[in-house]
């Protein structure tokens, strides 16, 4: 029989080595955000620089994302909060490097005390909660929000975060990096009016078809919106019928470029007889909008989508600057997003970059990539990141610090036996010379001002909220 002492003992220390780990993963994130402020003091803060758009909080953000592993959205976030623990929360940054608060709690006491200014005012904050924040116990997100905020609310009243859900009160989110199976989720908020009218329209267009139409009402509501989207008021009948006077395309498939890859046609070799195990290639959107099945690839053809076969360019660079359509489509599918670390900007947004400037590198596969418009200006304005391209569409980027990450297209993932090798190039008779007679694009507002006008639209709208219930009871 077993030993229920041993077990016991044994369920114990697993635990505790549990704990033991979180308390370690506490500190470890307390230094990793020690780090992260210190990088921040050291790169931001030149106003040379505030009035750039892509400033020195964008390059240091970018050594951040690289590092990390992480989008230049979300690092920007981490140098925020930690900005916040080290100058604004220090007893709570104190607790977090101790082991005894956990991240989560950390993230959400330096996100729901935001809208403080007063100094002394943050310091009463910071005080109050590091006393009572470890006797709070395990909380629902919601519960900790609610607990922060009740210490917010005692010295700081306009400073709680109740209008968030106002400035949220009217969105419309598509969940495009999260389609499954060729489908994405669609949510949001209008005005009353907008969404009677928004739903009359879909109904309508619904019961548009003919009785022999396949799909189910809901699914028709769906397929009319993307009809609206492309400018329709009409939704195309399914029923298969040539006698259907509701069958003619409804504009949903005009917007759609499908290209098509073929092993024959990219190969170095002329292909061999087909084997039974060989799949035709996938039908792949650009970037991070998913795989599209094939029985939705064939609909959208068979609707009036734009077929292009995509061929691999030839050895010889183009003679100017701007690429052709066939070298830019090529270039933007083989890459699929920006080619910076970490980063999942959709190729179809993205320049398309000469690796060495033209026209000491040519207009050629083997020396153009895809990168966001940040990412581009951070290349060519902020000394220190350096790029170097491989026939394969590899690229080795080098930090400003020396650090290497290596990027692959993202077709090799999507679509792994098409090959995107393309020629050899010799290297540059001369090196380019620094940037001279190019200007940096400039901000409307630098960051901070744009902070400050952020938190004064906030607690404006809050003042309303507490002049209302602070306004004395009716007699």
């Amino acid at each position: 029989m077993s030993d229920p002492a041993g077990i016991i003992k044994h369920v114990f220390d697993v635990i505790a080595a549990i704990a033991e780990g979180a308390r370690m993963a506490a500190q470890g994130e307390g230094r990793r955000l020690a780090g992260i402020a210190e990088l921040v003091r050291e790169r931001c803060g030149d106003q040379e620089h505030a009035w750039w758009a892509c400033d020195d909080w964008d390059a240091a953000a970018a050594e951040v994302s690289a590092i990390l592993g992480v989008t230049h959205g979300r690092a920007s976030a981490q140098m925020n909060l930690a900005l916040s623990l080290r100058d604004r929360l220090p007893r709570v940054n104190a607790l977090l490097m101790a082991g005894t608060v956990s991240y989560r709690v950390c993230e959400a006491i330096a996100n729901r005390t935001d809208l403080i200014g007063d100094k002394a005012i943050l310091g009463l904050v910071d005080r109050a909660i590091a006393e009572h924040v470890v006797s709070w116990g395990p909380m629902s997100n919601l519960a900790l929000q609610r607990a922060i905020d009740f210490w917010v609310d005692r010295y700081d009243p306009a400073a709680v975060r109740r209008s968030q859900a106002q400035a949220r009160d009217r969105e419309i989110g598509i969940g495009i990096r999260d389609a499954r199976g060729g489908v994405a989720e669609i949510w949001g908020r209008l005005h009353l009016t907008d969404a009677a009218v928004l739903d009359r329209q879909l109904t309508a267009m619904a019961h548009g078809v003919c009785q022999d139409d396949p799909r189910t009402i809901g699914q028709r509501r769906a397929d009319a919106m993307g009809a609206l989207a492309a400018g329709s008021d009409r939704l195309a009948c399914t029923c298969g019928s040539p006698d259907c006077v509701a069958v003619e395309p409804d504009g949903r498939a005009a917007s759609v470029v499908v290209h098509i890859v073929a092993d024959a046609e990219v190969g170095d070799s002329e292909p061999g007889p087909a084997m039974p195990d060989e799949r035709p290639a996938r039908g792949v959107m650009t970037g991070n909008r998913g795989i599209v099945p094939a029985p939705l690839l064939a609909e959208l053809i068979k609707a009036g989508a734009t077929v292009r076969r995509l061929r691999r360019p030839g050895d010889e660079p183009e003679p100017g600057y701007r690429p052709s359509t066939a070298l830019d489509e090529f270039v933007r599918m083989r890459d699929m997003t920006c080619r910076f670390p970490h980063c999942d900007k959709p190729a179809e947004f993205c320049d398309v970059d000469h690796t060495i400037p033209w026209p000491w590198g040519p207009t050629h596969a083997s020396n153009l990539a895809c990168v966001c418009r940040k990412h581009h200006l951070l290349k060519t304005f902020w000394a220190g990141w350096r790029d170097r391209q491989h026939p394969d569409g590899t690229i080795v980027w080098t930090s400003p610090t020396g650090h290497t990450y290596t990027t692959q297209p993202g077709s090799r993932l999507l679509i792994p036996r098409w090959n995107v090798t393309t020629a050899t190039l010799p290297a540059p008779a001369a090196q380019p010379p620094p940037t001279i007679g190019i200007m940096m694009p400039t901000r409307r507002k630098t960051r901070a001002a744009q902070r400050a006008s952020r938190i004064a639209a906030e607690r404006t709208l809050n003042d309303t909220h507490v002049a209302e219930r602070n306004r004395p009871p009716p007699f």
